[in-house]
């Protein structure tokens, strides 16, 4: 059974109760946090972002589970994603 994430309040979501709505965002990377090769895009300029595949969402999602297969090696930026902010909620909703 699949939780409605679009009506949970923001104290209420959890990462365990998305749809991974962020693996959809461009990821730049800008610190080397040991993201393996074939999960980046390099860009003619030479900047780094998470690769992401045709359908939109990052290589490094797994596509049963929807969870990252790069965890412990996560961009800066996935880090720093705060689960339940505005920026959350909002992906979320774009998503649903």
């Amino acid at each position: 059974m699949q939780i409605d994430i679009t009506n949970l309040p923001a104290s209420q979501v959890s990462c365990t109760n998305c749809r991974a709505s962020c693996c959809r965002l461009e990821v730049m990377l800008i610190s080397d946090t040991g993201v393996p090769a074939e999960h980046i895009a390099v860009a003619a300029d030479g900047g780094e972002t998470m690769l992401r595949l045709a359908d939109g969402w990052c290589s490094a999602l797994d596509r049963d589970t929807l969870s990252c297969t790069i965890y412990d090696n996560r961009p800066w930026i996935c880090r720093e994603f705060e689960m339940g902010s505005y920026e959350c909620l909002d992906e979320r909703a774009a998503h649903s």
